[in-house]
């Protein structure tokens, strides 16, 4: 499994990335294998301010559907309109061309709550 070292990660199994004063985001390796073959992503979330740890979407698999966690505060500025027609991006590459969505980070010290993708490899049992 494969666990980016320039990512942050939280507990919920999403990665983001840092770019200046924006972010993309994403769910882990782990959790798209967790979910099996990914169907459907729902993001209604476009605009709005989304607080940490609060839900910005769902990702919907073949047997069931999951809730995606904001990491960090921030607007939503961007979906990943790919998704919309091949959802299973996400599986086949959830560092890449499956990210979800692009914000605006409203403060840095968010990303001191994240987890390093040593902290969490340890977190999943994965080593």
């Amino acid at each position: 499994m494969n666990f980016p070292s320039e990512l942050k990660y939280t507990k919920d199994h999403e990665w983001i990335r840092l770019d200046g004063n924006n972010a993309i985001i994403g769910i882990t390796e782990f959790a798209q294998s967790e979910l099996g073959d990914i169907v459907y992503i729902d993001i209604n979330t476009i605009g709005q301010e989304v607080a940490k740890n609060d839900v910005f979407g769902t990702v919907e698999a073949v047997k069931t559907v999951s809730d995606l966690f904001m990491p960090v505060t921030g607007t939503v500025l961007e979906l990943n309109d790919k998704l919309d027609a091949n959802p299973e991006f996400v599986n086949q590459d959830p560092y890449g061309d499956g990210w979800m969505v692009k914000i605006e980070v409203k403060s840095i010290l968010d990303f001191d709550d994240l987890l390093n993708a040593e902290e969490y490899k340890d977190q999943i049992g994965v080593q």
